[in-house]
């Protein structure tokens, strides 16, 4: 069926309908559409344009619909409908008849079509940041694996300075982690509702947007209807983070392919990652990574043609916006089956940990170092770099490493050469010197990765049931902090602390409800606490404590701060989170603020666990 037509008198050609309709490619925003129907009927019955009963015709249906579009997705592909919308419609008019007919009202399809854009949207970004996580953590395994193994660095792709396996793979991990903080910017950017914009100047129902807005989970309705249902810079955004992130996976399996190489032969493949040649018998192919590097410019494409879709078009709907979706979906869906090869792709990749470490002592990588000791010797660094260039070119001219060089002869270029130089061009001793924040010393590296495994933690948190918690939720956590009071785990707080301290609080969340709680509370010396913990009984046991204190820790981090600490009955719960039993001796801000009104005061019972944020 159509939508429209009453001051038709012909019908559409067969040329025109082909090339018109959107169904094979937006049937994909039916679970979307049936969502922001069933949200439009509640409205409407709100606003007295429906009965209840009406409404509850409606419901049902969609319901149903949405039940069986759920079992087939494809189910709308087998209608000759104009696009998912009359799908819609239509099914629901065969299901309950003219009740159908009453959905919409007050609405039209281009405030349906943006809002149901925004649902996938923030339904991709999600399965985006998830889709990065599980990358991350591939990345951090593999660093963890190779956490000391030599591999050979390079600037235009010419040997220069020997790293670690775990430094490299710890670069692409910052990498990713920007593309989460941008997909979590953006996510926040998209969460705002167009519906009830009519079809560019508002709508005559008199619905409650905001309300509205909430029900559909976003978090408040668009200020401007011309903008509501003409905006699509979320999809650019989208597509922009997406490209962005297949550059990042472009770049890492450039590095994989050349480190596969023969001229390099520094990383290996598993076979089941590997494909072989239909002629040459002994080749062993990184097609995995080379599609990964191919399907970049795929995604690049999307973005700039939705660019120049947008760029001349006047408000508010256009015909051409139908143009938005099929780049964009296949741009998104590209993005994150690519993270899912990356993540399996990683574990079944290893380092030829010898020969790599062979590599990366060739092409005089310690002459950095020889510069460095000149240096400590007193001569200007501009004098060292020259005279270590000159000993490098005397070791090429002899064929041999600076390392083999004599003593003597290496004096005869710069006097202040002494026997210890050796112990300078040791391959390790230049790897372990660099062990300032973000070098690829072992230390540095570990300390990278203990950073990048708290943010994983708190990421992962993040993305499925923990938040900042809002002025909205003061009364839950009032609630379950009385309850664990009672219980004689939390000291009470009133709702009006509680509000002042909101900022602090952060909540775990099942099924849209507040099950959880725990706040960080900041000391004046620095010291942070993590207070107030606690889960409603039918959410205990599902890692949710876990969740909260990881994002928490993150927190904390972000603030600066170095040291935290807890107070606590069950401190196994703590231990398993790499807390360390401190002394309550060293908490002398603790024992000031609260340890002097607690009623157990004359006989605690807690231990007291520290966390260092180093």
């Amino acid at each position: 069926m159509s939508l429209w037509g009453g001051r038709f008198s012909q019908a559409s050609a067969d040329e025109f309908k082909q090339f018109n309709d959107s169904l094979r490619f937006d049937y994909v925003l039916a679970p979307f559409d049936i969502q922001a129907s069933r949200a439009w009927a509640e409205a409407l019955l709100s606003a007295e344009l429906i009965s209840s009963a009406e409404q509850q015709q409606l419901d049902q249906a969609l319901a149903e619909l949405a039940q069986a579009v759920t079992v087939d997705p494809q189910l709308p592909l087998q209608s000759q409908a104009e696009d998912i919308h009359s799908w819609v419609e239509g099914e629901l008019i065969k299901r309950i008849g003219d009740t159908a007919k009453k959905l919409h009202t007050g609405r039209s399809r281009n405030d349906l079509v943006a809002t149901d854009l925004r649902l996938l949207c923030k339904q991709f970004t999600q399965q985006l940041i998830r889709e990065n996580l599980a990358a991350v953590q591939a990345l951090l395994e593999f660093a963890k694996r190779y956490q000391t193994s030599l591999l050979p660095g390079y600037t235009h792709l010419q040997r220069a300075q020997p790293i670690v396996a775990g430094h490299w793979a710890m670069a692409y991990v910052q990498m990713l982690q920007r593309d989460v903080s941008r997909l979590r910017d953006a996510g926040k950017r998209m969460d705002v509702c167009p519906l009830g914009s009519g079809a560019l100047a508002g709508t005559t129902a008199a619905i409650d947007r905001q309300a509205l807005a909430h029900e559909l989970g976003f978090r408040q309705a668009c200020e401007n209807s011309l903008d509501g249902v003409s905006d699509r810079d979320f999809a650019l955004d989208l597509l922009h983070i997406a490209s962005t992130g297949m550059m990042h996976l472009s770049r890492l399996a450039e590095d994989v392919i050349f480190y596969c190489s023969g001229e390099s032969g520094c990383f290996a493949m598993s076979d089941r990652i590997s494909s072989g040649s239909s002629l040459m018998p002994q080749k062993k192919n990184p097609d995995l990574f080379e599609l990964l590097r191919g399907k970049t410019g795929r995604v690049l494409g999307h973005l700039q043609a939705l660019f120049i879709t947008l760029k001349g078009l006047p408000l508010a709907y256009n015909k051409d916006m139908q143009e938005d979706k099929e780049g964009l979906f296949d741009a998104l869906q590209t993005y994150q089956h690519c993270l899912a090869m990356l993540a399996f792709a990683l574990p079944e990749l290893s380092v030829n940990q010898d020969h790599a470490a062979q590599q990366a002592l060739l092409g005089y990588s310690n002459a950095t170092e020889l510069a460095d000791y000149m240096v400590a010797q007193g001569i200007p660094f501009r004098d060292a770099h020259h005279l270590t260039g000159s000993l490098v070119l005397l070791a090429q001219q002899a064929g041999v490493a600076l390392e083999q060089l004599d003593l003597a002869a290496m004096q005869q270029v710069c006097p202040q050469l002494q026997a210890d130089v050796y112990q300078v061009l040791d391959s390790q001793y230049g790897l372990h010197k660099r062990q300032a924040l973000g070098g690829t010393g072992p230390s540095a590296v570990k300390l990278a990765i203990k950073h990048a495994e708290d943010w994983l933690h708190a990421a992962e948190a993040a993305s499925k049931h923990v938040r900042q918690a809002r002025l909205a939720d003061a009364d839950k956590i009032c609630e379950l902090i009385a309850y664990w009071a009672e219980q004689g785990e939390n000291l009470p707080r009133d709702k009006a602390d509680v509000l002042q301290a909101i900022q602090s609080f952060a909540v775990a969340e099942m099924n849209d409800e507040v099950v959880g709680c725990a706040a960080l509370y900041v000391y004046t010396t620095g010291l942070a606490e993590i207070r107030s913990l606690g889960l409603f009984p039918q959410a205990q046991g599902k890692g949710l404590g876990a969740e909260l204190v990881a994002w928490l820790l993150w927190k904390a981090r972000e603030l600066g701060i170095k040291r935290t600490i807890v107070l606590t009955r069950v401190p196994e719960f703590f231990g398993k989170l790499n807390f360390k039993l401190t002394v309550k001796d060293a908490l002398p801000e603790k024992v000031m603020k609260d340890c002097d009104i607690c009623p157990r005061k004359e006989n605690c019972d807690e231990t007291a666990l520290e966390y260092l944020l180093k």
